[in-house]
């Protein structure tokens, strides 16, 4: 990854990662309405945020074309994204924070600059290739590790799964899976679909038989055994 200075205040970083995820890892454009749903803003915020990132060579915007994330852009959303992930390792790991409690500190922690602090950080917790939610953390080159996964509600009936990440990591979510006693490396079979509603009966690490919800199983991302 190349090295650029970071001149870039919190709110264009925010908005680098918001286009970067809704480009789908940069492969597409974006519209101004969708990142302005994204940002919880107006479509003239965004407007004025695109001039300010297209003059630093960030994104390049063409009318009925959308907003694209150019090589540059990537490289930052991806240097962002690691801090983030990293400090939600730290805070689960050595502070004992739960899973659903890390994100919105790792948002504020995300945007420190020292690219050495980040660095021992990595060290210090050993190199972990994934966050608490199964999202894998880059290096510092970028790259990160990619494992087949789809969502639980893909997966044939008899078919067993292990649980790889969630698309949803919002409090609630995660403290639903904690009750019914899922979490990240956990192993299901898929005993039935249920075509009423679309629910899910499966069976969790071989011994408690559970049924998850239409919107749980389309969530929750795994990969077969």
């Amino acid at each position: 990854m190349s090295n650029f200075n970071y001149v870039y205040s919190l709110s264009e970083e925010n908005y680098i990662k918001a286009i970067y995820h809704l480009s789908n890892h940069g492969q597409e454009s974006v519209n101004t309405n969708a990142i302005a749903i994204e940002m919880n803003t107006t479509p003239a915020s965004v407007s004025d945020m695109i001039r300010k990132l297209s003059k630093k060579k960030v994104v390049d915007y063409q009318k009925y074309r959308g907003v694209h994330i150019s090589e540059k852009g990537k490289e930052i959303a991806l240097k962002i994204i690691r801090k983030h992930r990293l400090w939600e390792v730290f805070l689960v790991e050595k502070l004992n924070f739960h899973w659903d409690e890390v994100h919105d500190i790792a948002e504020q922690l995300e945007h420190i600059k020292s690219p050495l602090l980040i660095s021992k950080l990595d060290e210090f917790l050993g190199f972990p290739k994934h966050d608490p939610h199964g999202d894998p953390i880059p290096d510092e080159n970028g790259v990160f590790s990619t494992v087949k996964k789809e969502p639980l509600c893909n997966i044939e009936a008899g078919q067993s799964c292990k649980v790889i990440t969630v698309n949803d990591s919002s409090s609630a979510f995660l403290k639903y899976l904690d009750k019914v006693g899922i979490s990240i490396g956990t192993t299901l079979r898929i005993d039935d679909h249920n075509e009423f509603d679309g629910s899910v009966d499966i069976t969790i690490n071989q011994n408690k038989s559970t049924t998850v919800s239409p919107a749980a199983a389309q969530n929750i991302l795994v990969t077969p055994l």
